[in-house]
């Protein structure tokens, strides 16, 4: 269904991005910011299911500021490259909201544009919803917002959390909700990446009602614009 495309973000940067365009009119647009692990074939399919709901919908690759092209999969080895490319690209989160931003404007013809992303993504995720011009935001899991606890969104957002997630505490999901209390805060019975069918922490019932949710806040500020 998809596609890879080249994007020029405002400061020159090029960078590639996985976009899926849906078969007839689109209803909106989706930003997906991805895990740690690239724009691989998990990011890519959750592209492929919001075009087919109707949402022209493009995957940035945040990390090729750091290493062009990276994709990998869920190894300990795979694991311990992503988080260190991940660490490098938190140096400059400039030029990753700049990648973002050059994603939202590939989407912005089909109206108004939302985000969503996960792990890493879902930090970026809150990020941009406090610092760029989004309908709407649906962040899954993403570490790293306490340390950003002072911004808040700009538009609607949700965030999706699991209780048995070991590396973000329970006392951390309790002090964003109680500084942002316009903010959806979601917990469920599950682990870490428990959206994602290709991992260990895969729960079926939690990705399921989360993905609910994050269309149903798509239907209502993305589409309904």
């Amino acid at each position: 269904m998809g596609e890879q495309i080249r994007l020029n973000a405002a400061d020159g940067h090029e960078l590639g991005a996985y976009r899926a365009d849906p078969e007839s009119q689109a209803r909106g647009g989706v930003v997906v910011i991805q895990e740690i692990f690239g724009v691989n074939v998990h990011i890519r399919a959750v592209c492929d299911r919001f075009a087919a709901l109707g949402y022209q919908t493009i995957a940035p690759a945040l990390y090729d500021r750091c290493e062009r092209d990276f994709e990998c999969g869920y190894s300990a080895d795979e694991i311990a490259v992503g988080r260190e490319l991940k660490a490098k690209a938190n140096e400059d989160l400039d030029g990753v909201l700049a990648d973002v931003e050059a994603a939202r404007a590939a989407v912005a013809d089909a109206g108004r544009v939302g985000v969503t992303g996960f792990c890493w993504g879902g930090f970026v995720t809150w990020l941009t919803a406090c610092r760029l011009d989004m309908a709407a935001a649906a962040g899954y899991y993403g570490g790293g917002i306490m340390d950003h606890l002072g911004e808040s969104p700009k538009c609607p957002t949700i965030l999706h959390f699991g209780r048995n997630d070991g590396s973000i505490p329970m006392n951390d999901v309790e002090a964003i909700a109680s500084a942002h209390g316009d903010v959806a805060v979601h917990v469920y019975e599950a682990g870490h990446g428990f959206n994602c069918d290709l991992r260990g922490d895969y729960d079926p019932h939690a990705a399921a009602i989360a993905g609910m949710r994050t269309l149903r806040l798509f239907d209502q500020y993305v589409a309904a614009g």
